[in-house]
């Protein structure tokens, strides 16, 4: 049971994370409804597509 509770942890995480880039379907499926696999997958190439700070006024130095 330990490792299901840590599987559905870490998929109600990138859920979270991908809803921070707007992501709420992938291929007409709600996140809920993809594998961790998926989502991890998803959630890989989005981070890596947008810098982390991009949209969210990081430090400029004037």
């Amino acid at each position: 049971m330990r490792t299901r509770n840590s599987v559905e942890k870490r998929r109600e995480k990138l859920i979270d994370k991908l809803f921070g880039y707007s992501v709420f379907k992938i291929n007409g499926k709600q996140l809920y409804e993809l594998p961790l696999s998926i989502l991890e997958r998803e959630y890989r190439k989005y981070q890596s597509q947008y810098h982390p700070h991009g949209e969210f006024g990081s430090i400029r130095w004037t």
